[in-house]
């Protein structure tokens, strides 16, 4: 109930206040004011709170899946899962919108004993929403570091989506103070899989609200006397989307339920890699619907499909989660596999 009560109140804030306009005006570079106000008094950017065995992941989730269907043009997931991070470290998260780097096998953050504090060095290429970012966090193992604005250097930059996604570098000593220590069951490689999670989340709300334009516009179009609509082959085309659109919301949702009774791991891999997959199907078959006009600037359709496109490779695109899925199951054994699978 109390997810759908949230869901419900994020849904109508971003019908309001995240409008193509705004849209548009966010890919022009002028920060959404007003939206950004909106989600902070709501307390959206808290959802997660500061438990690391995740209570407020589901209602984080239902604002998240409303951000995604409004195509909200704010860095909520990233500063969400940020300042759960700061909290669990013991660290006061600053107020504005947060950038967040984590450590991979791909991408290295170095993080040493200073003299007086810490030595922190990182260079990143694209890093979500860093241009208006006021401080950026930095994640690596169990430590977690915060730089305000003044001790990092942002390139401009922008994703598939039109979002500012710029490159960062750091290379300076920072404060003792502005470093932390996550607790046991919390480290660089849960917080990228939460965020591979939330990613996931938003990418089924854009799937929804992805189908639902097109299946408005095959029943306004009309052509050949009748709506498009009644043609079998674009109602079997629709059909198509909708099992995939229905196929990444169930991963998303059970990987949110997975992940609060501890599963994580495959929570994360599983989501990301259905909703991934979704995306690529679903946009493919939504344009060919919409035809020329879902390409052009004045329609909504691209305000979805560029995000899916984008955040399909955020936080670790399908190739990278069905390794994971495979060590996993690997992992199992032979007499485990099954139990495994079975409990999912």
């Amino acid at each position: 109930m109390s997810e759908t009560l949230v869901f419900d109140a994020a849904d109508r804030l971003f019908a309001d206040l995240a409008t193509p306009g705004v849209v548009n005006a966010a890919e022009a570079g002028i920060w959404p004011a007003t939206l950004w106000i909106a989600v902070t008094n709501a307390g959206y950017l808290d959802a997660l709170g500061g438990d690391v065995n995740l209570g407020g992941l589901e209602d984080a989730a239902a604002v998240l899946r409303a951000a995604g269907r409004h195509a909200a043009p704010l860095p909520i997931a990233d500063t969400m899962l940020a300042r759960w991070l700061l909290r669990l470290a013991r660290l006061e998260p600053p107020e504005g919108s947060l950038a967040l780097v984590v450590e991979t096998p791909e991408l290295r953050v170095d993080l040493a004993r200073a003299r007086e504090g810490w030595h922190l060095a990182c260079e990143v290429s694209a890093v979500p929403w860093v241009r208006f970012a006021e401080a950026s966090v930095f994640v690596r193992g169990d430590q977690v570091a915060l730089a305000q604005r003044s001790e990092f250097v942002a390139e401009d930059g922008r994703n598939l989506a039109g979002e500012p996604a710029g490159a960062i570098s750091v290379d300076r000593d920072i404060p003792a103070a502005a470093v932390g220590t996550l607790p046991a069951g919390a480290n660089a490689v849960t917080a990228f899989r939460l965020g591979a999670l939330l990613r996931a989340v938003e990418m089924a709300g854009a799937l929804e609200a992805a189908l639902q334009l097109a299946v408005t516009y095959a029943n306004d179009r009309v052509q050949f006397g009748r709506p498009i609509g009644k043609f079998q082959a674009i109602q079997q085309q629709l059909a198509l989307a909708a099992e995939q659109v229905a196929a990444a919301g169930v991963a998303s949702a059970a990987g949110v339920a997975r992940a609060i009774d501890g599963d994580l791991a495959f929570a994360a891999a599983a989501a990301k890699l259905r909703a991934g997959e979704a995306a690529g199907k679903v946009a493919d078959i939504v344009h060919q619907v919409h035809g020329a006009i879902g390409f052009t600037h004045e329609h909504r359709l691209h305000h979805l499909t560029r995000r899916l496109w984008s955040w399909r490779d955020e936080f670790g695109h399908e190739a990278y989660w069905a390794m994971e899925l495979g060590r996993l199951a690997v992992a199992q054994g032979a007499d485990g596999l099954w139990p495994f699978l079975a409990a999912r």
